[in-house]
């Protein structure tokens, strides 16, 4: 399935991660005429790429017009406001796609009836095209649907497709949170290395780099996250003596385990 100007794509909500999204597929060279945003107050970085690249800005669901397929970014509390005005755009054969956390797919079919839809869970790395999406499809999606919303969301990082809806909740949990878990084990190594005798600033900086660059060789290994970690571990080594304590009984994997089953409940709550 191609994407063109009578056959277009009409993205609602431009921020954040509706934002990464447009910019990674005007990257991948998706025809910008091919192209909607509906948003009604875009950040004066998006309407500057509207205005260079020539993408169709509206702020509101544009009349006479079914569009291929309508993505959907907006957060979950904003998520029936925001359906209600697509009615009339959203034809029988419109892909629906949503990347709210929570919003079932029969949400969107009690709006628009039994339209295809995928759930998609993209994370914030999406905007440096490092992101994590995982995928799942409603009966009525055929198999170029897929295809063509793998090829969209390959744009900003690696695609997975679930067995069932139910995993997204853990999805949630695991990768669209995770990035926050990261950036606060930086801050927190930071921290310690203040405690230690580090400036703030030598120790911010020593542990935003070592976070990005273990990230980035996690990232290009063929290695398990284990074997990195045995690689960087001498027996009776410094290494050794820290990790002695972060995988003690009561150290990282039970922390870990409480946060994800916290967003996992939190994720089924939305729902």
């Amino acid at each position: 399935m191609n994407l063109t100007k009578s056959n277009p794509l009409l993205l609602v909500g431009a921020g954040k991660m509706g934002g990464a999204m447009l910019s990674g597929w005007v990257d991948q060279g998706i025809d910008p005429a091919a192209l909607i945003v509906c948003d009604p107050r875009p950040s004066d970085e998006m309407a500057a790429l509207f205005s260079k690249k020539g993408i169709r800005h509206v702020t509101e669901a544009p009349v006479g017009l079914t569009p291929a397929v309508v993505l959907v970014a907006v957060k979950p509390q904003m998520m029936d406001a925001a359906l209600e005005p697509l009615k009339p755009v959203v034809g029988p054969e419109t892909l629906v796609v949503s990347v709210a956390a929570g919003k079932m797919i029969a949400t969107f079919e009690a709006a628009f009836g039994k339209v295809p839809v995928v759930r998609a869970m993209p994370n914030t790395p999406a905007q440096v095209q490092r992101g994590m999406t995982a995928l799942f499809a409603s009966p009525a999606v055929s198999r170029e649907q897929k295809t063509l919303v793998e090829e969209l969301l390959s744009g900003i990082g690696a695609v997975a497709w679930l067995e069932n809806e139910g995993q997204m909740d853990a999805v949630t949990a695991v990768s669209g949170s995770g990035p926050a878990y990261v950036f606060l084990m930086a801050e927190c190594l930071a921290e310690a290395g203040r405690k230690a005798g580090l400036s703030s600033e030598l120790a911010a900086k020593l542990a935003r780099q070592t976070v990005a660059g273990a990230g980035e060789l996690l990232y290009r290994s063929d290695l398990e996250a284990g074997t990195l970690r045995k690689n960087v571990t001498s027996p009776g080594g410094t290494t050794a003596a820290a990790l002695d304590v972060l995988m003690a009984d009561e150290g990282f994997q039970p922390l870990l385990d409480a946060a994800v089953a916290a967003a996992a409940k939190r994720s089924q709550e939305l729902s």
